[in-house]
């Protein structure tokens, strides 16, 4: 059927001409005879990708040098201990709890010390926000965690919370190089690559050095060190080259595309067409406080979940695959990544449209 609009969540869209490139150089990287994903991590050919991949990311996002970027595995699920081994000399930490992966990071942090929620928005289904002016932080926290856009709840701190002066360590995954970001302001952001950037099994963690550390919980595995991967640039074992490979052309394709900023309007464009369409339908509604909305992940529902389930079925049928809800919240969900192009999104609400005619009451 050719290539059909994903709207998927994650793994999700990445753009055409990364792919177009990838399959070109699938055989023969560069004149080495072999694929990137045949070659070893330890070649000059790879040396010249990990690099260039980082380099183009500092640039991308004007990371400052006293910060180090970490190429790992294990998803942003693994970060969600290796947060507090690293971190937790107090055996204090504040959470934020804005959905399901706030949640799950706050949980796992229970395990290595005291986690506390500062602040929640589970009384009204995660679809907001809540104030984090004036939080009550711990004098003894060694960070608070925030997850900055909330991929099952579609919504994203518009300002970043009031830490008092607490190192904010950041889950970014959803949002990540969708609009410029002040890396200074954080201690850690990290995020799964597979929403915005690459295929699944690449995570990207941003660390302000000082943080970076000997000084861990006993018993913190090797694998689980900063300071391990930091030492040996992210190659202390065999890291997930051919994502890092995929990285490294996404970011290369952004700068083409003219940098976050650029990004950023794109991004805004794309959501308005959307969103502008859910505020005046008399079918389809929005489900999260205008204020707080993303720019990546938009659920929305008819408020009936046959008709919900008879929409993303002859969605899927038109081209427009991926658009049902996570399991736990339900109804549908159109994540627009930076490679969603606008066309799609255009023709998702023209489908709408007929969709909403054809079933109103």
């Amino acid at each position: 059927m050719g290539r059909v609009y994903n709207f998927s969540a994650g793994p999700a869209v990445l753009p055409e001409e990364v792919l177009k490139e990838a399959a070109a150089e699938m055989l023969d990287y560069k004149g080495t005879g072999m694929s990137v994903m045949e070659m070893s991590h330890r070649s000059k050919a790879f040396e010249t990708i990990i690099q260039e991949a980082e380099s183009d990311l500092r640039e991308l996002m004007n990371i400052p040098g006293n910060y180090k970027v970490l190429f790992l595995q294990g998803g942003a699920h693994l970060q969600f201990s290796m947060i507090p081994q690293n971190l937790m000399k107090n055996g204090v930490a504040d959470y934020i709890i804005t959905g399901q992966w706030a949640k799950k990071a706050f949980k796992e942090a229970q395990k290595y010390g005291k986690a506390v929620a500062v602040a929640s928005s589970e009384d009204k289904t995660f679809s907001y926000i809540p104030d984090c002016s004036d939080l009550p932080i711990d004098d003894d926290a060694d960070y608070v965690y925030i997850c900055e856009n909330n991929t099952i709840y579609g919504t994203k701190y518009k300002t970043l919370p009031d830490t008092k002066g607490k190192t904010l360590v950041a889950d970014v995954s959803s949002c990540f190089l969708s609009e410029p970001v002040d890396v200074t302001r954080y201690g850690i952001l990290y995020g799964g690559v597979q929403k915005n950037i690459g295929p699944a099994g690449v995570v990207i963690v941003i660390i302000r050095e000082d943080l970076i550390t000997e000084d861990v919980l006993p018993g913190t595995p090797t694998m689980c060190q900063y300071k391990i991967h930091a030492d040996a640039e992210s190659l202390y074992n065999t890291p997930p080259a051919y994502g890092i490979y995929i990285c490294g052309k996404v970011f290369k394709w952004l700068k083409s595309r003219g940098g976050l900023a650029a990004m950023r309007e794109y991004n805004e464009k794309k959501a308005k067409v959307l969103y502008d369409f859910l505020d005046e339908s008399k079918l389809f509604k929005g489900t999260v406080v205008k204020e707080d909305r993303s720019l990546m992940n938009v659920p929305f529902v008819t408020g009936d979940a046959d008709l919900d389930a008879k929409f993303i079925k002859e969605a899927a049928a038109a081209g427009f695959v991926n658009l049902k809800g996570h399991r736990s919240v339900g109804g549908m969900r159109a994540s627009i990544y930076n490679a969603m192009p606008m066309e799609g999104v255009e023709k998702l609400v023209e489908f709408m449209k007929k969709f909403e005619e054809a079933h109103r009451a």
